[in-house]
């Protein structure tokens, strides 16, 4: 059963960010002195007392306008409205009452959803209660003194809050596939996540940069809770100023760390770039599983060799994430979008899979008698005694042999790939760990020392 949602909505930088930030306990949504930095719905999970719910930050609104994001922004806020348990609107205490505050105030009168009126940056007791009672003529109820940055008052406006939510089931939440969808600005993530949900979650614009947060949003299929993380578009470095974009992508980093699946959006009209080949290392280092989505193939002119040509091509430049599978889609027009999850789950389960050492020492003892480790020059070959999983998330499994040194290159990719082919783990990264006679020695010690102890 999914989690009620408070929403939080108001005028632009009066605080909404920093509540949220403040009511789910992160620092996940942008806060920033710079109106607009918040521009879709942002859902972050939280509680209070004995009741889960989700806080939806939302932009910045304002009515007398209609330039850039503003018309996307207020649509954003509406759906947040619609499908909230309850709705926090917060306004300045500092700057008192405006004509934005009133306009807002009249529109939310409107809705059916139940309004909560919170006045930000009351710090001081006695002068927030005189801040907060300046509000009164929005006609909105008792207004809550509040310190979205402090804390002051937050506790008083939860327990209004929950009075609005229904009571916890004690069901449990299914396990999740947490998926972030990463590539360089205006490859098409959000329009793939609004594809994939089959809402607009996400403002879709032509302008570079429309996302500015992460934005997560839950889809179930056959049983399975994929999370979907958008991010927002990771450009070069040195295009990078300090301010609202360098925390966008410092999240979107952070969102590849917590992933279990990244989707690496790559433009079929530009082919491979540079980013692109930086992303995808940046991606293998966290041995994190990954699907390869070839986005606007729907706007490439085509015969029956292109789509084998095109791959060839990003293969080629992505040699290194050979392991990946690749699905050439369109978000826009829906064109085997639905098709990337089922490449998903087989990425995440490559990416959790163990496997019994008695499995993967018939893999070593098959692979040696298709090709024997190689002879050095001084005429000493090398040897694998046996092999072990020592973890999953990405794979990773340790080779004991005699010297490490006495494995070519060639050969340790040749090892790679016979356990590839005879094991699986398409869509994730596998690290193998040679382990000399040495460091064998090394660690059964340490294993007698703590018997010993024990």
């Amino acid at each position: 059963m999914s989690l009620p949602i408070v929403a939080v909505v108001g005028r632009p930088n009066v605080g909404k960010s920093t509540l949220v930030n403040r009511l789910a306990g992160t620092q996940e949504a942008i806060v920033f002195d710079e109106p607009g930095i918040t521009r879709d719905r942002i859902y972050r999970k939280s509680y209070w007392c004995d009741r889960d719910f989700q806080v939806v930050d939302t932009g910045g609104l304002v009515f007398d306008e209609d330039t850039e994001f503003l018309p996307m922004i207020r649509e954003q806020a509406t759906i947040a409205i619609e499908e909230a348990a309850v709705t926090i609107f917060i306004v300045d205490g500092q700057s008192g009452p405006t004509s934005g505050d009133y306009e807002i105030a009249k529109w939310l009168r409107q809705q059916k959803v139940p309004i909560l009126l919170a006045v930000n940056k009351c710090e001081s007791n006695q002068q927030g209660l005189a801040q907060a009672n300046e509000f009164w003529d929005l006609g909105l109820g008792d207004p809550f003194a509040i310190s979205a940055i402090h804390g002051n008052g937050t506790g008083e406006l939860l327990d209004a809050v929950v009075e609005y939510l229904p009571t916890k089931e004690s069901d449990e939440e299914s396990a999740e596939i947490k998926v972030a969808i990463i590539g360089r600005p205006n490859v098409g993530k959000s329009s793939l996540l609004n594809a994939l949900t089959g809402e607009k979650r996400a403002i879709v614009s032509p302008v570079s940069g429309t996302t500015r947060d992460t934005i997560d949003m839950l889809v179930e299929r056959n049983g399975v809770t994929y999370r979907l993380i958008d991010t927002a578009g990771i450009r070069r470095k040195k295009n990078v100023e300090y301010g609202a974009e360098f925390f966008s992508i410092n999240r979107s980093f952070k969102a590849i760390k917590r992933a279990d699946v990244v989707l690496l959006i790559i433009d079929a009209l530009d082919g491979i770039t540079e980013q692109d080949l930086k992303l995808a290392g940046r991606i293998t280092e966290e041995g994190k599983a990954v699907v390869l989505v070839v986005n606007k193939w729907d706007a490439v002119e085509k015969d029956h060799r292109t789509i084998y040509e095109f791959e060839r091509a990003i293969r080629g430049r992505l040699y290194y994430m050979d392991w990946a599978e690749m699905i050439f889609i369109s978000a826009m027009t829906g064109q085997r979008v639905e098709k990337i999850l089922d490449h998903i789950d087989t990425a995440a389960q490559a990416h959790q899979r163990r496997v019994s050492t008695s499995v993967i020492n018939q893999v070593i003892e098959e692979s040696l008698s298709w090709h024997t480790p190689p002879t050095t020059r001084q005429g000493k070959q090398g040897k694998i005694y046996y092999g072990t999983q020592i973890r999953s998330q990405p794979p990773t499994i340790t080779l004991f042999v005699n010297d490490p040194e006495r494995f070519t290159d060639n050969y340790k990719r040749y090892m790679e790939g016979q356990f590839r082919s005879q094991l699986g783990f398409t869509g994730t990264p596998l690290r193998l760990i040679w382990r000399g006679k040495r460091e064998r020695e090394v660690a059964r010690g340490q294993q007698s020392n703590r018997a010993t102890k024990v």
